[in-house]
C-alpha cells in the first residue's frame, strides 16, 4: 500500500470516528435528562468509539513505519 493510500485511510478513519462521536451526543443529552436507554446506546456507541480509536493508531503506527 502507498503513502498517499495509507494517508487517505487514515483520514477516511478519522471522519467516521468524528461522525460516531457526534452521532452519541443526542443520546448523551438524553441520558442526562434521565433516559437510561440512552445510556445504554451511549456506553455501546463508546466501546464501538475505543475499537475504532484502536484501528486508527494501529494504521497511524504502519504509516510511521512507511
Amino acid at each position: 500500500m502507498s503513502s498517499q493510500e495509507i494517508n487517505q485511510e487514515l483520514l477516511s478513519q478519522f471522519e467516521e470516528f468524528k461522525l460516531l462521536v457526534e452521532s452519541l451526543e443526542s443520546e448523551i443529552v438524553k441520558n442526562a435528562g434521565g433516559n437510561k436507554s440512552a445510556g445504554v446506546r451511549v456506553r455501546k456507541g463508546l466501546r464501538e468509539v475505543k475499537k475504532l480509536a484502536s484501528v486508527i493508531v494501529k494504521s497511524s503506527l504502519e504509516h510511521s513505519k512507511a
